[in-house]
């Protein structure tokens, strides 16, 4: 296994908390940057058989505070390196006839957040090419899903607000998510028992989507 972050101390923490696994920095800004990503990991493993996608989310921002040259940069983190990634480490996949790609995204996607204009933008575009790309590589036997978090303890959360238990109050469960849980469902969509699922976007939000798809 493989994992990849901008920030090598963290990455070893990461590591250790697995239990295992090569640390591999890297910034993904670009479409090059992600194949970069992939090149290495492809001559560390000497192949890929699943590929979770995940990036820093832009700052924070409105349509009247946020001005147009910041859009680049947003696309570039979480759309167009993102599928960089898959561009470079699916056709081995579709080849050997069985794969795993999982991207982290939000719950964004389905109701935007306010205050964050440039990650509801990037990532509703990201998700239009996930659902695209599983349709396309489904009978080769490579599953596109994505996984689109709600409101999880994590760093990105503690920096956007000061108190997660109030905030936490907000859902419907009462509590903001375990991230660990999280993992959890990202793993099983990575499992072979999840073969039969693909082109799927699910919520893991603690209720707050109040839709009814």
């Amino acid at each position: 296994m493989v994992v990849s972050g901008r920030d090598m101390g963290r990455l070893n923490e990461a590591v250790d908390e697995i239990g295992g696994g090569t640390p591999v920095v890297a910034d993904l800004d670009s479409i090059a940057a992600a194949e970069g990503l992939v090149a290495q990991a492809n001559e560390v493993l000497g192949g890929i058989d699943i590929l979770v996608t995940n990036n820093g989310g832009p700052p924070p921002g409105t349509f009247a505070s946020t001005p147009t040259s910041a859009y680049d940069q947003a696309l570039n983190l979480n759309l167009t390196s993102m599928v960089g990634l898959c561009k470079a480490a699916v056709p081995a996949m579709q080849a050997q006839k069985w794969g795993r790609v999982v991207a982290i995204t939000s719950i964004s996607v389905r109701q935007p957040i306010g205050q964050l204009i440039l990650s509801n933008t990037a990532r509703a575009g990201y998700t239009g090419f996930l659902k695209t790309l599983a349709l396309e590589v489904a009978p080769d036997g490579v599953t596109v899903n994505s996984v689109q978090p709600g409101l999880h303890a994590t760093q990105r959360l503690g920096d956007l607000y000061n108190d997660l238990d109030a905030l936490g109050a907000t859902v419907p469960t009462g509590v903001v998510g375990d991230p660990a849980d999280f993992g959890k469902v990202t793993a099983f969509l990575c499992s072979d028992q999840a073969k039969f699922i693909t082109g799927a976007a699910l919520p893991v939000d603690g209720g707050a989507y109040g839709g009814l798809q």
